[in-house]
Formats: structure tokens, C-alpha cells, sequence
């Protein structure tokens, strides 16, 4: 693929050479040796001025593309100065005016983000020492049940030995009534022998 220079160059060099060439078949008896010196001269002099006229146009454009390859690759400080009034003048200021509000919109994209960050920091802190606080609160609660049924396992316990010192008792009573009812009959004949 033909760069720009040689695509700018190349018409120019041609239209030169058939301007040249007309010029020869117009008058081609009467030329002297000396006219085909300078129109080697003035071949080689129309070469050069088409690659220079080339460069004066793609130099501008080259390095637009260099500059806008720069800020696609995310460089927001990529400008272009030219000194030209021309076109590539203006399109240098566009170009500028579009990386400077790229970068504006960049700027204020980062300053949403970190108003957002912050927002979102002060509300998830909020969370967090909420958070902390029921946290807390659980473990107070869990420490408290946990105190409770050790007491309520002490009071079955405890329940339990007094239901063992009751039947202890009971027996006793039982055996105490027994021997009370034994011993009462006796004691009522005794009763009943005193009495007469």
C-alpha cells in the first residue's frame, strides 16, 4: 500500500513529466543538445518539488494521526500545534478541543468516583459499626443464655438431689409411719389396760 507522500507526490510528478513531454512534441526538430540537460534538470527538479510538496502535507497529518493514536491509547494530554492556517490548522484545534473536553470528562468522571467512594465509605462505616453493635449485642445475648442454662442444668441438679433426699425422707416417713402403727396398737391395749 502507496503511503500518502508517494500518493500526494506521485500526481504531481506525473503532471510535471507530461507538461515536460508536451512541451517536447511540440517543437522536438528544433531542440538543441543544451535544452536536454536542462530538461534533465528541470525532470529532477519536479521530482523533488512533488516529494517536498508531499511532505509539506503529510507531515501535518502524521502527526495528527501520531497524536491521535496517543490519546486512543488513553495519553488525555495529547495535543497538536500547528502553525498553519490552513485546514490542518483547524483541525488541529478541533482535535485539541476534543482531547481537552476528553480529559475534562475524564477529570470529572474521577471526581464522581471518588465522591461516590466516599459516600459509599461513610454509609458502609455506618453499616459496619451497626454491624459491630448487633455483633456485640449477640455475644452479650449468647453469654447471657449461656450463663442461664448452666444455672438451669445446676437447678436440675439440684432438683434432682432434692428429689432423691425427698424419696430419702419419704422412705424414712414410710418407715416411720410403720413402726408408729405398729407400736400403736400396742400402746392402745396399754391405753385401754390403764384405763380399766
Amino acid at each position: 500500500m502507496p503511503s500518502l507522500t508517494s500518493k500526494i507526490a506521485v500526481p504531481i510528478i506525473l503532471a510535471g513529466l507530461f507538461a515536460i513531454t508536451i512541451f517536447l512534441a511540440l517543437d522536438y526538430e528544433r531542440l538543441e543538445p543544451s535544452f536536454f540537460v536542462v530538461l534533465l534538470l528541470l525532470s529532477v527538479s519536479i521530482f523533488f518539488f512533488g516529494f517536498a510538496i508531499g511532505q509539506n502535507f503529510v507531515s501535518p497529518i502524521k502527526r495528527l494521526i501520531e497524536r491521535a493514536t496517543n490519546l486512543s491509547n488513553g495519553d488525555l494530554t495529547s495535543r497538536v500545534y500547528l502553525e498553519s492556517k490552513d485546514e490542518f490548522g483547524e483541525l488541529a484545534k478541533i482535535f485539541n478541543k476534543i482531547a481537552e473536553e476528553l480529559q475534562e470528562s475524564h477529570c470529572e468522571t474521577q471526581k464522581t468516583e471518588e465522591s461516590v467512594g466516599i459516600k459509599v465509605k461513610a454509609r458502609t462505616q455506618a453499616l459496619e459499626e451497626t454491624i459491630n453493635a448487633l455483633e456485640q449485642k449477640v455475644k452479650n445475648r449468647t453469654i447471657e443464655l449461656e450463663r442461664l442454662i448452666q444455672e438451669s442444668k445446676k437447678l436440675q441438679e439440684d432438683a434432682k438431689l432434692k428429689e432423691t433426699e425427698a424419696a430419702g425422707f419419704r422412705k424414712e416417713l414410710n418407715s416411720l409411719k410403720s413402726k408408729v402403727v405398729k407400736s400403736k396398737p400396742n400402746k392402745v391395749i396399754e391405753n385401754n389396760n390403764e384405763n380399766a
